[in-house]
């Protein structure tokens, strides 16, 4: 691979790692976003499988009205053919015929009102489940976000501390060394007085047991008239 290769596959992986970094951070976010959007669609479908069971209830009363209508006319049919009215029979069975062929058409509107309200509620309940277990991951998420955010600032903190510690505990052994090296100066500057000022060989005179020069008040006094 050659050198301009490498660079832009090492370009784009660092694009890749700033855009996956973005979309960590806003990770919860999305997320919340995301969860608000689910409720909200769950709402709708709530209002819509409620809209189906209302029409399916009013798709029962009229079928039971028709079911009781085909009844009363059966027995009117019967009714008549038992006064020997044939006519009226007929056109009580031709009647019915027609109830029943409304009932077929509503029965079949009844059992897609009830196969769509079955269906949507067990869409919804699943949905439901799914945001529930969704909301209980983000909060477990959230929760272990701060904590961890936590542990950081502690580790942080601690590691700060050391480093601070380090740096006195350096700064103060720096001024130690430097105390040490000013007072081996100050005392090297005094044994260079003393051996200016002679202070050095009298010591090392007494020390040894050898007097030194009298300086006494009487052999002064006696140097002074001697020189008369």
């Amino acid at each position: 691979m050659s050198v301009w290769k490498k660079l832009i596959t090492a370009v784009k992986g660092g694009v890749t790692e700033v855009a996956e970094t973005v979309a960590d951070s806003q990770a919860l976010r999305i997320l919340d976003q995301e969860i608000r959007e689910a409720k909200e669609e769950l709402r709708n479908s709530d209002h819509a499988l409620t809209q189906i069971m209302a029409k399916r209830k009013l798709a029962d009363q009229k079928l039971a009205s028709l079911n009781s209508s085909v009844a009363d006319y059966e027995n009117h049919a019967r009714a008549a053919a038992a006064k020997g009215d044939q006519a009226l029979a007929l056109d009580c069975a031709k009647k019915v015929a027609e109830l029943r062929a409304q009932v077929e058409a509503e029965q079949q509107l009844v059992n897609q009102f009830t196969q769509s309200e079955s269906t949507l509620r067990k869409n919804i309940s699943q949905a439901k489940n799914n945001l529930a277990r969704m909301e209980q991951q983000v909060d477990m998420v959230k929760a272990t976000e701060s904590v961890q955010k936590a542990q950081v600032s502690v580790s942080s903190r601690h590691l700060g501390a050391n480093n601070k510690m380090k740096t006195a505990t350096e700064s103060l052994a720096r001024i130690q060394e430097k105390q040490k090296l000013r007072q081996a100066e100050f005392e090297a500057a005094a044994e260079l007085a003393s051996d200016e000022s002679g202070d050095d060989l009298q010591k090392r005179l007494r020390d040894a047991g050898i007097s030194g020069p009298s300086t006494s008040a009487d052999d002064e006094l006696a140097r002074i008239l001697g020189k008369q």
